[in-house]
């Protein structure tokens, strides 16, 4: 994970500037209104976001933190514990004066520590205790003046330490980090330094120093007259003088013979100084001549060319008006920098192997690297058609020359890499870029309407295109598909359009990238006005890297990626994106870059990262993001995930609702959007697990109970279609019985009701209409008796007509019930009968078990109970019945 936590952010591009020299008051002062004024704009403008302190819910397996541009005063102990895996830590422009002892001590992993441009003042011993593994320190733009001599004692892998901008008067301040055995680039530019002389340093063993910066300082001696630096190849000695001039003492040369870079910018040395030095340098390949025309009118050229191992010379910011510096001796110079020396001209043949004395680059056949941007040439003058056979690079940027004619550049056949940019080229003709048939890449300018193709560039890889529209443009261009069809070793192809193209687009189409089969990364800045077409690249399945920037693609269809399935890096900055659905459905497994800054979406959905599985990095910074349930899963995704670094995601702000908005997004309370599932999963399996035992417990306690609730239920339902109906009485008794007690119906009961008292019975399997449901049956025998005969024994007994009647007995309030016992009955037996058991229990019955030898009583009973008539008031109980005991 990767933490970044800016106060104020600002985007630059590096523009190569002369470093120009200060004195140090006046730097430092300035230098602090300038801090000031930036602190003073955060709190203006980002007082809800600046910091105070170290924040305390960093991760602990973060693996780098930027905190910058807030008034953190102090780092204490605890800032960083247990955060084993970090390897970037950078703490520039705050305001940190002081750094507790131990604060790194669990930053085993740190790899580069940063702490530029703050308020330190001194390097305690034990500061960087625990930083083993550290590569790279920059303290520079503090107010360092002391450094104990065991403040480094910890950091034996250090290979670069910077400390600019300081207060180190001393060479002994700088003496305790030359004995690290990794240390190989050490600066101190723009510090307090007099002198820095070998003899000074107390050392008793050599260092592996390999770049030494002292510019900046105001040095009156400089030497390296013992044998501490023997591995030293880089020196930089620029602006180190003011008034005085430095004395560089030379005693021994084969000190120096490991000297291959100096830089000896602006002429406050002695011209004499400066060959002595020159005149001692064996070894030296680059040299760096900022500024320093004077010197160079006077003939210094002559003696840097005479060490044979000379190789690249770098002569910007010399104003030469004209070409008048002479490289006739210089025949073994292979790269050479005239950038910004505000040449006017180019004479024809000037870095030719001409044989005339006045030629410029007179015999430069080894010159390989060429730089002559931002320089005030009107015209070429032919000095490229008979040009050096070994020149590779050209840089000919920011130029004035309005016009490139037909083979300009015909003489460089070695050129491999052509930088012609410029916003004054209105006219380019057919034939301009003839003759440069090794040329892999190049870099133009064209107005929107050109007569050149880049047909005869047969080996271009990398071909940039600058259109630059002016405001008298009117309409579509023309040609320019044609221009670049048959491009077919072409890997990058990068066009920008510069200015307002008033609707018109440039006709990026399918024919025109047909040929380039070999496409690895395509960019196009303001080209489109609408999405391409989802044919665009299908010719294109090698692409890698696809950029469209300042174009509206609201419209953009996820086929567009189907052709090439290796993508890698995806930039859709500024196109006005909402959705991002197109994402999911393209099937950008390989996709490890995603950039989607500056669009339209509001909301993300987590799925977009499922379907992304090697992806790294993520920037969507400047998106009018909406803090609600529906960016919850992506607010979740950007905390927990160890694989994707999401660029800047913790200064993402609300844009939406309007009552949350300025406030962060990682802030927002996902957890209130969440459903438990693991909770509705606990649910669902004890409702499962009920459910599934429920049956069986019903089954083995409760199946008597639900099937006299259903026969209940049965009786309530017929009766009350009955009930009020008058239905005459065909019977005297309806009698219910059990088929197992059959034979003592028909043996017993049948014989003595119906033959010997003359009773009329209804007998289900005689009296039942056929084809009629039983239930109905019941109910019309019960309803078309004036009594009914229950007869119960062991077996399954008449529950359902005991319902019928009893339903009948309380609803009509008629004595019809009669009960005849066959044997008793245990009590638990009835219970799942309520209403039989309570009527057992509240009124009388016939027991045929009980009644013996006396059967004739027993009848007699039955008789009596018949003959009762069916209203209730003529008996005191509701059911007839009699107990009959035995003796």
């Amino acid at each position: 994970m990767n933490i970044n936590i800016p106060s104020l952010t600002h985007q630059y591009s590096p523009v190569k500037v002369p470093n120009i020299r200060m004195p140090a008051t006046e730097s430092f002062s300035s230098q602090s209104i300038r801090r000031l004024l930036v602190l003073l704009l955060c709190l203006l403008l980002h007082y809800k976001s600046i910091l105070i302190a170290v924040p305390d819910d960093i991760p602990r397996d973060t693996r780098s933190v930027k905190i910058y541009l807030n008034p953190i005063k102090q780092i204490n102990s605890d800032d960083f514990g247990n955060m084993s895996k970090l390897r970037l830590l950078i703490f520039n422009s705050n305001l940190i004066a002081h750094i507790d002892d131990g604060s790194f001590l669990d930053l085993v992993a740190l790899k580069k520590l940063c702490i530029r441009d703050n308020q330190l003042t001194h390097l305690t011993e034990n500061l960087f205790q625990g930083l083993s593994n550290l590569t790279l320190l920059d303290l520079s733009k503090n107010n360092l003046h002391f450094i104990h001599s065991s403040a480094f004692h910890f950091l034996s892998s250090l290979e670069t330490v910077i400390l600019d901008f300081n207060k180190l008067g001393k060479v002994n301040d700088i003496q305790s980090f030359l004995l690290l055995p990794h240390l190989q680039t050490m600066s101190i530019r723009d510090n307090l330094l007099s002198s820095f002389e070998s003899k000074d340093l107390l050392l008793n063993v050599s260092s592996g120093l390999k770049l030494l910066d002292v510019a900046g300082n105001d040095l009156r001696r400089f030497g390296n007259t013992t044998h501490i630096f023997p591995h030293l190849r880089t020196i930089n000695l620029c602006q180190c003088v003011e008034y005085s001039g430095l004395k560089w003492d030379i005693r021994d040369k084969s000190l120096l013979r490991n000297i291959t870079k100096l830089d000896f910018s602006y002429p406050l040395i002695a011209f004499e100084e400066i060959q002595n030095v020159l005149q001692s340098l064996d070894s030296l390949q680059h040299l760096q001549l900022n500024f320093m025309k004077p010197w160079i009118d006077k003939g210094l050229l002559a003696t840097v060319c005479k060490i044979p191992t000379f190789k690249k010379l770098d002569l910007s910011f010399n104003y030469f008006a004209n070409s008048s510096a002479k490289f006739g001796a210089c025949s073994q110079l292979r790269e050479l920098d005239l950038s910004c020396a505000k040449m006017t001209e180019l004479p024809k043949g000037t870095i030719g192997m001409m044989r005339r004395l006045s030629c410029v680059f007179q015999n430069l056949n080894r010159l390989k690297v060429l730089c002559m941007s931002e320089n005030l040439l009107w015209t070429f003058g032919g000095a490229f058609k008979i040009g050096s056979q070994n020149l590779e690079v050209l840089n000919l940027g920011k130029h004035f020359v309005d016009t490139l004619e037909k083979g300009d550049f015909e003489g460089l056949g070695s050129l491999k890499h052509l930088d012609i940019v410029s916003d004054n080229i209105g006219r380019v003709k057919l034939g301009a870029f003839d003759g440069l048939n090794n040329l892999t890449s190049l870099t133009v300018s064209l107005p929107i309407e050109f007569e050149n193709n880049f047909r005869t560039l047969q080996v271009i890889e990398n071909l940039t295109i600058y259109f630059h529209i002016d405001s008298i443009f009117q309409g579509p261009p023309l040609n320019i598909d044609k221009a670049i069809f048959h491009l077919e070793s072409l890997k990058k192809l990068k066009m920008v359009c510069t200015g307002d193209h008033y609707g018109f687009f440039i006709n990026v189409h399918i024919e025109m990238l047909q040929s380039m089969k070999l496409l690895e990364d395509f960019t196009g800045e303001n080209i489109f006005i609408s999405a391409p077409s989802q044919e665009t690249f299908q010719f294109n399945s090698q692409l890698k890297s696809l950029t469209i920037k300042q174009s509206p693609l609201s419209d953009l269809s996820p086929e567009l990626f189907r052709s090439f399935p290796n993508l890698q890096q995806l930039d859709l900055r500024g196109t006005t994106l909402k959705p991002l659905d197109f994402v999911v459905k393209a099937n950008l497994s390989a996709l490890r870059s995603l950039q989607l800054s500056d669009n339209a979406t509001t909301v993300i959905n987590e799925r977009l990262f499922q379907t992304l599985p090697a992806l790294i990095y993520l920037d969507l910074g400047n998106n009018p993001l909406t803090c609600d349930c529906s960016n919850a899963g992506f607010i979740q995704w950007v905390k927990s995930n160890n694989q994707t670094q999401v660029d800047n995601a913790f200064q993402f702000t609300c844009s939406f609702p309007l009552t949350k908005q300025g406030t962060k997004l990682l802030d927002f309370d996902f957890q209130s959007c969440w459903i438990d599932f693991s909770f509705l999963c606990f649910i669902s399996s004890t409702c499962l697990v009920v459910l599934t035992l429920l049956p069986s417990f019903i089954y083995h306690f409760l199946r008597w109970q639900l099937v006299y609730a259903f026969h209940l239920f049965l009786a309530f339902l017929y009766d009350s279609r009955k009930r009020g109906k008058g239905v005459p009485h065909l019977y005297d008794a309806f009698i219910s019985y059990n088929t197992k007690d059959e034979a003592w119906v028909y043996g017993e009961l049948l014989p003595a009701l119906e033959g010997e008292q003359g009773w009329r019975l209804c007998l289900h399997h005689r009296d039942f209409q056929p084809g009629k449901p039983i239930i109905e049956n019941i109910i019309d025998a019960i309803y078309g008796s004036r009594k009914t005969i229950c007869v119960i024994s062991q077996s399954e007994w008449c529950s359902r007509e005991i319902q019928m009647a009893s339903f009948r007995l309380f609803d009509e309030q008629k004595d019809v019930l009669i009960l005849l016992f066959l044997e008793e009955i245990p009590a638990q037996q009835l219970s799942p009968y309520y209403r039989v058991r309570k009527l057992v229990k509240k009124l009388t019955y016939l027991s045929w078990s009980k009644a013996g030898r006396h059967t004739g009583v027993f009848w007699q009973g039955v008789r009596r109970a018949l003959e009762t008539g069916d209203s209730t008031k003529e008996s005191g109980n509701l059911l007839s019945g009699v107990r009959v005991t035995g003796r």
